[in-house]
């Protein structure tokens, strides 16, 4: 299949606005789990999910963190800007962004930019016993997004306790309605541990404690990724083929003792939701890149767009002859990131995707999949369809007819092809 000249229009189907979950259910785990087995569908309620999988298997979890990224500044005109944060500028990285005081600057999409021509917007606001003002000075384009410097005056707090006196929660748009105190809560994985997504890893906000510890008790491995969900997850497929969508970059962290734990289970897992395929993955594609160069630097481990298509599906040229190609297993290319790490001295692995999953590809390290049902015509419902070969419409089809609820509050699937 030529993935490039997927048509995007095949991968429709009739959503009603009464089948998007508004609202999560009260208790998260009492949501609907469809089973997708080998072609055979079914369902279960999402506490029962541990009694499906198989014992001894690797289960990852994507630990990210949303934050309250939506900012509001009023002109003095009364004009409200919103600021809408995407990625860190400087400091670039995460962990140090949230620790800043004083300065900090991101890319950020800009709500009513047409009334903030020029100028520096303020706002005064109280966090904790502290008062302060902080300002928004507008500066160069960055893609679709725009680069925005914040300065305060109390250098006692920190960056991520601004977020937490004036931010607010980013719930997806297609939920048409304001974000809710209680959104701070069921909008978060009971896992969530790393600050910086502006979208929930969805398929994880089912699990509760219980739920958890009854995949322990099922004899499952458990590890965590760090994938910071971009903006760009909710974007639409506007080009008629997908070879005119462009992917947006997501930043992820890997602990040295998850490619441990992936070489102890042979380089196969369950991945709980679609952040964690990616990566997994992507993964793969990082071990082939240093295997071609042992002396690779961490920032060219990038996963570009359509790296997995381009090249020969997992084949790693030799130098000294074209004819002395390998083939190279998942097994392969963990081992040399791990080695590469150990060479570089590093505890964990930090870097960044762009990769598109759509049939055609070919999965490497995910065999069972956890994941909520997805937009007509996304990226998501591509990579769904290429874990199933293509019979994603028996899942939906069974969906629609069966009253699951949808989208990131919806009802959960279980998908082992």
């Amino acid at each position: 299949m030529d993935t490039k000249h997927i048509h995007i229009s095949d991968y429709n189907y009739p959503l009603p606005d009464e089948r998007i979950a508004k609202f999560p259910l009260a208790e998260r785990d009492h949501s609907k789990l469809l089973l997708y087995k080998h072609g055979e569908v079914g369902e279960d309620v999402f506490y029962n999910l541990a009694s499906h999988l198989p014992e001894g298997a690797l289960m990852v979890f994507n630990n990210t963190r949303v934050i309250q990224a939506r900012l509001h500044f009023r002109k003095e005109t009364g004009a409200l800007i919103e600021v809408f944060l995407l990625e860190p500028a400087f400091p670039a990285d995460y962990e140090q962004m949230f620790q800043t005081r004083g300065h900090c600057a991101w890319y950020c999409l800009v709500g009513n930019l047409k009334k903030w021509k020029e100028g520096t917007l303020a706002r005064e606001l109280s966090v904790g016993d502290s008062k302060l003002t902080i300002k928004a000075t507008r500066g160069e384009m960055h893609g679709t997004s725009h680069r925005i410097d914040f300065e305060w005056d109390n250098q006692t707090v920190s960056f991520a306790e601004i977020l937490e006196s004036m931010g607010e929660l980013p719930i997806p748009p297609y939920l048409n309605r304001e974000t809710q105190e209680s959104d701070k809560t069921t909008y978060q994985t009971v896992y969530s541990k790393i600050k910086g997504s502006v979208a929930a890893p969805t398929a994880g906000l089912h699990f509760t404690d219980a739920v958890l510890q009854s995949v322990d008790a099922h004899g499952i491995d458990r590890e965590e990724v760090t994938l910071h969900v971009g903006a760009g997850t909710f974007k639409p497929v506007k080009s008629e083929e997908i070879e005119g969508h462009e992917m947006h970059t997501e930043y992820i962290c890997v602990k040295r003792q998850t490619f441990e734990k992936l070489l102890k289970h042979d380089c196969q897992a369950i991945a709980v939701g679609t952040t964690s395929v990616r990566t997994l993955e992507s993964l793969y594609y990082m071990g082939l890149k240093v295997l071609r160069n042992p002396d690779i630097q961490e920032d060219e481990l990038h996963v570009n767009q359509w790296e997995p298509y381009e090249r020969e599906e997992g084949r790693v040229k030799s130098e000294e002859s074209a004819s002395a190609a390998m083939d190279v297993s998942p097994r392969a290319a963990i081992q040399a990131l791990l080695d590469w790490l150990d060479r570089n001295g590093l505890a964990s692995l930090h870097s960044s995707t762009q990769i598109i999953i759509a049939p055609g590809y070919e999965y490497k390290i995910v065999k069972m999949l956890v994941t909520n049902f997805h937009q007509p015509q996304s990226t998501l419902l591509l990579l769904v369809s290429a874990f199933v070969k293509g019979d994603w419409h028996k899942i939906y089809d069974y969906a629609l007819a069966h009253d699951f609820r949808f989208l990131s509050y919806g009802d959960s699937s279980l998908i082992i092809p």
